[in-house]
């Protein structure tokens, strides 16, 4: 992330600029006036993440005690959900470690600089940037996340005229628009898979089949429909002339990913440097994976993979361990924040307040609502749950039960409930965090450009979402 390790200096390809014929030729396209606008004010009062986090925990603690909850009931809820998260944090941290640890080999640099170089042109390379996140982010939200983020690394180091927020607001497309409706969704896996229903949903809803969710043609037509119009506005609302604000201008400059390789001069040195170990380890996780097998893909199973290949394409221990320093420090935003989500999480698990709101749903649902009200529903709890497993627990009890009794499709009412907990994201940074930590941004510098996608993706879901349930 800084000078190559081994002193040589930095060889970058050369910066390509491009140069409009007008000085302002965004003022012609409303969407790229609109992009600007929304970004400058997400510049002036968007908080910092952490910032986000805090305030959540005190609007749900107020509404808590609007409720009648007693606040020591809310306070112990609080700091019992606080350490929820922890496996997950560990989680998303390797994530972040993982991707940058393969990214920095030499094979899988060479194969990101060479994707850097396709597009031309400054709005062309944001709607690739964009493409490329969605449709990756339909096999692994966390592939996304990590190679999405590198990919931008290299191409700003190519590409000076090109918006530098506009570009990580599309590299954030994956988390914040299709990824649910995909293999990553947790909800679909979950209810796939006996097992890991839980025991008092299992009885309401049996076991549910992607074929009825994911894999359901309105999915895959909701999901090809988003790709389209997330692209489209990626690319006309990207800013040109005298509203680009670059990478550099940002203070953000972005080297070469490399690490040294020393000769080893001790018998401790000879062992660390030995591919004997490294072989034998990336077997046995290898043997491990494959006994594991496709159904059981999750983000654990990511994790694994991602640090099998990370040992193999550095080869050395030592190297190993020298990426793994240089990707640390991007971790950060990860391991402080969660803990707060997840206490927000206990707040409204462990009090009323979450009986309080699926009364509410269950009493106002009906065949013709029930669809407009999961969506929003499950919209803006995810914004205080921005975890699409974890707050699919909370909802699905009476949710499922609700559906059954109404005579609604169950494998679209998932789908429904993950295309609408998929929506915060565009809002929530909490998904923004590790892409943060690689670009080296804050979360108002990504939230213009996907807030602006929001105000697209919002009524689209809610109104497609709902036309499909009535003809189902």
């Amino acid at each position: 992330m800084g000078a190559k390790g081994n002193g040589e200096p930095n060889r970058s390809p050369p910066t390509l600029r491009y140069h409009s014929p007008r000085l302002h030729p965004d003022r012609d396209v409303p969407l790229a006036r609109l992009g600007s606008r929304i970004a400058g004010l997400t510049d002036r009062y968007f908080p910092d993440a952490f910032v986000f986090a805090l305030a959540a925990v005190i609007v749900v603690f107020v509404f808590g005690l609007s409720l009648g909850e007693q606040p020591m009931t809310l306070v112990h809820a609080f700091g019992e959900g606080f350490w929820v998260l922890v496996p997950f944090t560990m989680q998303m941290a390797l994530i972040i470690i993982g991707g940058f640890v393969v990214a920095s080999s030499r094979p899988c640099a060479r194969i990101i600089e060479a994707l850097a170089r396709y597009p031309k042109t400054p709005r062309g390379t944001i709607a690739f940037v964009a493409l490329f996140s969605m449709v990756s982010s339909l096999l692994s939200w966390g592939f996304s996340l990590i190679f999405t983020g590198l990919l931008v690394r290299a191409i700003v180091r190519r590409i000076d005229n090109v918006d530098f927020r506009a570009l990580g607001g599309a590299a954030y497309l994956g988390l914040g628009s299709v990824w649910s409706l995909g293999l990553s969704s947790s909800p679909a896996m979950m209810m796939a898979t006996e097992s890991a229903i839980p025991k008092d949903l299992l009885p309401i809803t049996g076991v549910i089949p992607l074929t009825q969710t994911i894999f359901l043609w309105q999915s895959i037509l909701l999901a090809a429909i988003l790709i389209a119009v997330s692209t489209a506005i990626a690319y006309y609302s990207a800013p040109t002339g005298e509203r680009i604000r670059n990478a550099r201008s940002m203070g953000v400059v972005f080297e070469e990913i490399t690490i040294a390789e020393d000769a080893p001069r001790t018998p401790a040195e000879r062992i660390e440097h030995s591919p004997i170990l490294t072989i034998l380890i990336v077997a046995l996780m290898a043997a491990f994976l494959v006994s594991k097998g496709f159904s059981a893909i999750d983000l654990n199973s990511f994790n694994f993979a991602f640090l099998a290949l990370g040992l193999l394409l550095h080869w050395r221990p030592r190297n190993f361990l020298r990426a793994v320093g240089g990707a640390v420090p991007a971790t950060a935003g990860v391991l402080v924040q969660f803990p707060f989500y997840a206490g927000i999480f206990g707040l409204i698990s462990k009090t009323g307040i979450q009986n309080t709101l699926s009364e509410l749903f269950i009493r106002i649902a009906s065949p013709d609502t029930f669809n407009p009200i999961l969506t929003i529903y499950s919209f803006i709890l995810g914004v205080f749950i921005p975890s699409g497993g974890g707050l699919w627990v909370v909802e699905a009890p009476y949710v499922m039960e609700a559906a059954k009794a109404l005579d609604m499709h169950l494998g679209w009412t998932i789908q429904t409930y993950n295309a609408a907990e998929t929506l915060p994201n565009l809002l929530n940074p909490f998904f923004m965090l590790p892409l943060m930590g690689i670009l080296n941004v804050r979360a108002k510098d990504l939230a213009g450009y996907s807030i602006l996608q929001l105000l697209f993706h919002t009524p689209l879901v809610l109104v497609y979402c709902w036309i499909i349930a009535l003809s189902l």
